[in-house]
């Protein structure tokens, strides 16, 4: 192990992973432990995560934008083809882009103004993006382009100004585009 002292052999260094993690947790308070932890965190028993050709990993899920535009519910099929769903908004930096509108996996078609993601946890007051000008504005369940209301979410412009970042409540059989989540996979 004494190669790992040094940064340069540290990243050529052919070694069992698993000790290199022991030695360096039992090694933490030495004078080199800059170097050490360098080197425990290239050499990890944990792999980072993957996701599939063509979805973005963002931590430890990984995401797809859908390239055309269907209804909530044949998004949300597309998405379980592949072993996701509809993404699900539970940390504000993912609603930080701006882009174009897209089916999120938020619906209140089961009671009118409860709002349930759909692995059927509710929506959390804190995590919101309704659009608001002052008032709010956002959910209005307007039955203009379908007699049912709006009961389906999407994330995107209203008026002229386009922000991924709002949400607005649609009915549920527009169409839009979709993005999927999935758990990244781990290397083997």
């Amino acid at each position: 192990l004494v190669p790992l002292l040094n940064k340069r052999n540290c990243l050529d260094f052919n070694v069992d992973f698993r000790s290199v993690s022991i030695w360096v947790v039992t090694q933490i308070n030495s004078k080199r432990s800059k170097t050490l932890i360098l080197c425990c965190d290239l050499f990890t028993d944990k792999p980072s995560p993957v996701c599939d050709e063509a979805w973005e990993r963002h931590g430890e899920k990984c995401y797809y934008f859908s390239t055309f535009k269907s209804s909530w519910d044949i998004g949300r099929r597309f998405c379980k083809e592949f072993g996701a769903d509809l993404v699900k908004i539970d940390m504000k930096d993912i609603m930080t882009e701006e882009e174009d509108k897209f089916w999120i996996g938020l619906t209140d078609s089961k009671t009118e103004g409860k709002w349930v993601w759909v692995d059927n946890s509710s929506l959390d007051d804190k995590l919101q993006f309704w659009w608001n000008d002052s008032k709010p504005i956002e959910p209005d369940n307007w039955p203009g382009e379908d007699p049912d209301g709006e009961d389906c979410v999407r994330m995107g412009e209203l008026g002229p100004v386009t922000k991924l970042n709002r949400w607005l409540d649609k009915s549920c059989k527009v169409a839009q585009r979709s993005i999927c989540e999935k758990p990244a996979k781990r290397r083997q």
